[in-house]
């Protein structure tokens, strides 16, 4: 496609932007880690909730979108539509614990939570582990998707696009840390939900297309609406729906959806200025991520069934581009080509918007393990702030390398989604537990990380016919039973740590009532125990999310009356959240503790 002057101009301002702003927060980045890390702890809900949001937007979700949809239907967006529970427990459970333990990153939590050289090595260990290899893996499949937005719109090499867009997203990302990562998501999220709004419009508007209605009625496309799969097709609704339910969203470790919260969810938790900003931020984040995003995707990826029905029209279609990048993922990228001039300049900015948002937040969570868990824990203690944030830049343009590296070997977004989903299999109850049971170690982690890790090689290196949720589901059994064998069977965390745990965190509950007691405190009442309120503000605030999300689907599918019930459970869960929202506050869960 050629880009014509309205549509550079448009692309320029976007890329000037973010490089003013890099600009404008680099000093006062420069200042301490603190400022680098998590600027300053002084961040309101709504900027974090964007923030959240917006690195969770990314080229490779539209991608990712499309191949679900494309395969299973839209019933197949449930192996990430369950994880909206993993979020709802965050806001109601974790979030407030997470800014009242005051750590720097959520690496940090291990020697605040355990003792010893086991949470010592736990700390390092899991910095490069996921600061370095998670980290990298999820950038590649987002530079992935970059590749095959360039190759299909620009006919540009792999090579080239890497180049281009990690060379702009280091340079403000290493400027202005997290401070202008979060500046700047604010602008790129707006551009970013604009431009897929426009894209799903011009896909939808289609000639072979022909509207809306047309669309829900033609015969590649009828038979994928359904929200729910077919109950009598255990083969489709086992995969599809039961264990993303019952299994994945509390079992499996998956970054920006991991149990207890983590990761940079927990960073931008962290860098909230009060713990009331922290769960107003995760709520924002998972309500925008649910019941907003997924429909402008999800109407290309069905438009691209009547322009593009399989792969070999794809094929057809762009014949140059590489064999190994072919897959349905493409299929979003391919229907951007329609787009006409002035419109082409603005979602290919929101694209490149959408990389630069995600990018930046790794690159910077990375960095901060890897300078403040791994460098200044391991290797200079000493170190001052102005040292701090010169290694942290250097770590940010090595990630940035790395990920290149990989993103050209990989396939497609699907591949990376579940080899992620298969490492942490297992791994997610014990985050959960983790803050609420006195007995769990080090040892139960290193045990949970070892385990996982060894059976997701496994599979990766035999052919023993499984499908990926049988995978999974073995992955979560013996990672959990081995988990639960090495908590028994090792010491437990010395009593000083724990009492110093509980005072400072404050998690209640029966599994802290022999520490608590050991301190001379006296146990609180069963009923004053936040997590209860919180686990009901769990289940409205995901009947609420998930109401608006098949609300409008059946809105956009001409269904008045479903949409109408929907409409109706969303609306009426909001209603009773509220009060009981104020009630969880009541119990100190959410407030400023002192």
């Amino acid at each position: 496609m050629i880009l014509q002057g309205i549509d550079l101009t448009v692309i320029a301002a976007y890329f000037l932007l973010t490089l003013v702003i890099g600009a404008w927060s680099a000093r006062r980045a420069g200042r301490n880690a603190g400022e680098f890390f998590l600027s300053g702890r002084s961040m309101p809900w709504w900027l974090l909730g964007v923030s959240m949001v917006a690195t969770t937007f990314s080229t490779d979700t539209p991608n990712l979108v499309a191949d679900i949809t494309r395969r299973d239907g839209v019933a197949g967006n449930w192996v990430w539509w369950a994880f909206l529970l993993t979020g709802m427990l965050t806001v109601f459970v974790y979030a407030a614990l997470w800014r009242r333990s005051g750590v720097v990153t959520d690496l940090e939590f291990y020697e605040l939570r355990y003792s010893g050289r086991p949470a010592a090595f736990l700390r390092g260990f899991r910095a490069v582990y996921l600061g370095l290899f998670f980290n990298v893996m999820v950038m590649a499949a987002v530079t992935l998707a970059a590749i095959k937005i360039g190759s299909v719109l620009f006919g540009m090499s792999p090579l080239v696009t890497v180049a281009l867009a990690g060379t702009m997203t280091v340079a403000f990302s290493a400027a202005g840390g997290l401070r202008s990562v979060i500046l700047t998501d604010l602008v790129l999220f707006g551009i970013a939900m604009l431009g897929s709004v426009v894209a799903a419009w011009v896909a939808v508007t289609h000639p072979a297309v022909g509207g809306l209605k047309a669309l829900m009625a033609h015969p590649n496309v009828a038979g994928r609406l359904d929200l729910l799969p077919d109950f009598d097709q255990p083969d489709v609704m086992i995969p599809l729906f039961l264990m993303p339910l019952a299994v994945q969203w509390w079992a499996a470790w998956y970054p920006g959806s991991e149990p207890g919260g983590g990761g940079y969810i927990a960073q931008r938790m962290l860098a909230a200025r009060t713990e009331k900003d922290a769960v107003g931020a995760t709520m924002f984040f998972n309500a925008a991520h649910y019941a907003l995003r997924p429909w402008p995707w999800i109407l290309v990826a069905l438009a691209s069934l009547v322009v593009y029905p399989d792969l070999e029209s794809l094929r057809q279609a762009f014949p140059g581009v590489d064999a190994s990048v072919m897959g349905h993922d493409l299929a979003y990228p391919a229907m951007l080509t329609f787009l006409p001039a002035g419109w082409l300049g603005l979602v290919v900015g929101s694209l490149a918007a959408a990389y630069m948002s995600t990018i930046s937040t790794h690159l910077n969570w990375g960095a901060s393990y890897l300078t403040h868990d791994f460098y200044r824990r391991f290797v200079r203690p000493e170190a001052g702030d102005r040292e701090l944030v010169r290694i942290g830049r250097i770590a940010t343009v090595g990630l940035m390398m790395a990920t290149a590296v990989l993103a050209l070997r990989l396939q497609n977004a699907l591949q990376a989604f579940q080899i992620l989903l298969q490492i942490g299999a297992g791994t997610g109850l014990l985050f959960i537990l983790r803050w609420f049971w006195w007995r769990i170690s080090a040892w139960s982690e290193i045990a949970a990380m070892a385990i996982s890790f060894a059976v997701a090689l496994f599979f990766a290196v035999t052919e023993l016919g499984l499908s990926a949720w049988q995978e999974l589901l073995i992955g979560v059994v013996l990672t959990t039973l081995g988990w639960l064998a090495a908590t028994w069977m090792t010491r437990p965390t010395d009593s000083e740590t724990l009492r110093r745990f509980v005072s400072k965190v404050d998690p209640g509950g029966p599994g802290w009532r022999r520490i608590a007691e050991s301190c001379g405190e006296q146990p609180e009442p069963a009923q004053a125990w936040p997590v209860k309120a919180g686990l009901l503000c769990m289940g409205l605030g995901s009947a609420a999310i998930y109401g608006f999300l098949f609300a409008t689907g059946n809105w956009l599918y001409g269904r008045w009356l479903p949409a109408l019930g929907w409409t109706l459970v969303a609306v009426t869960s909001v209603i009773v959240l509220i009060p009981a929202w104020r009630r969880l506050e009541a119990t100190g869960l959410g407030r400023d503790h002192g």
